[in-house]
């Protein structure tokens, strides 16, 4: 009987898998890499190859330039494949556009590596796919008793009644470039917005994939060369750090709102200045975390990136195996717009 540890183990590079020789969102340069999704923290350019969904290879283009890698291997959805006798197969995680969970099968063990995920609707994404499996390795970002976020199509009900109430005012909406800003946009769509949104311009070639890839954003405008005090009643979408800089400044007495799980704590809202605080995640909350273990009921839990402790002490209290896989060098995108302008990535201070 083979250990997970045989099959999946930490390591300074990223998670490795020994007997495919390949790694699963590597944060460092590597020969064979396989990626869960488009964010910077899991998708880096330089390895020798990179398997990942047809549109997170995309992603990676468009922001690393076309040769990111030296060999590209698109796996749809539930198609099967190997990697030197290890079968992979990719399942929709519900996070962002392409993002994919790696289940890994071999001699008979069955591990599933989410990346990052949230078992909510997203009309801009395929929803989560629960996979049975006997170790399923989950993030933490939210694992704590506190974060159950609402139902985003009501945060995005309150900007709508914001602008109503507001009708002279600028609505200046902070959202990570990839995922957030599109499902934001996509939100308002179905809430009956039907009027131009305007965009950054660090948002314009990531929207523009998305509508490519068949994610109907609806009429789009660019902020570039408005005037001041443009844009009374009107929806403007930018990198966090741009709705406090230069840039909203031409904007008509804004509306700043961010949209985070992290609005949710109050401190934070306040330490950004943000008026509208809007509780949109692309994370799972701490009851979809659990709900997901629960409905699993895998033989061991391995918990990352995030808030491991109480995770592991409701899987203590629940009879479920658990320990903390301490792997490094991966950030919430939501965690970082709302500290400071993301590093080397180019949204906060792309030109609009």
């Amino acid at each position: 009987m083979i250990r997970p540890e045989d099959l999946l183990h930490p390591t300074p590079a990223g998670l490795y898998c020994p007997p495919g020789d390949f790694y699963i969102d590597p944060v460092r340069p590597v020969d064979r890499a396989v990626v869960t999704h488009g964010h910077s923290d899991h998708a880096r350019a330089g390895h020798g190859a990179v398997l990942a969904t047809r549109q997170t290879l995309a992603i990676m283009a468009e922001r690393y330039g076309v040769d990111f890698t030296a060999r590209e291997q698109a796996v749809e959805y539930g198609e099967r494949t190997s990697l030197n006798g290890v079968d992979l197969r990719l399942a929709p995680a519900g996070h962002v556009l392409g993002s994919a969970q790696i289940e890994v099968r071999w001699k008979g063990l069955t591990m599933v590596v989410s990346g990052d995920y949230k078992r909510r609707r997203d009309p801009t994404c395929a929803l989560f796919e629960p996979i049975p499996c006997h170790v399923f390795i989950s993030e933490a970002t939210f694992g704590l008793p506190v974060f159950n976020h609402p139902p985003a199509e009501e945060e995005v009900a309150r900007l709508v009644r914001s602008l109503g109430q507001f009708p002279e005012r600028a609505h200046l909406v902070g959202a990570y470039a990839l995922g957030k800003a599109q499902r934001v946009i996509k939100l308002l769509r179905e809430a009956g917005w039907d009027r131009p949104i305007y965009v950054h311009g660090a948002m314009e070639r990531l929207n523009a994939l998305y509508e490519r890839e068949g994610v109907d954003l609806g009429p789009l405008r660019t902020t570039r060369d408005l005037p001041k005090g443009s844009l009374g009643g009107e929806v403007a979408i930018a990198p966090p750090s741009a709705i406090q800089d230069r840039w909203a400044r031409r904007f008509a007495d804004p509306v700043t709102a961010f949209a985070s799980g992290w609005m949710g704590v109050r401190a934070r809202a306040r330490q950004r200045g943000v008026e509208l605080p809007l509780v949109i995640s692309d994370h799972a909350d701490w009851t979809e975390l659990t709900d997901t273990f629960t409905e699993l009921k895998p033989d061991e839990v391995w918990i990352t990136h995030g808030r491991e402790e109480g995770l592991l002490r409701w899987a203590e209290i629940n009879g479920q195996k658990a320990r903390a896989l301490r792997l490094v060098g991966y950030d919430d995108e939501d965690d970082e717009a709302v500290s400071g302008p993301a590093q080397g990535s180019g949204e906060a201070t792309a030109a609009s």
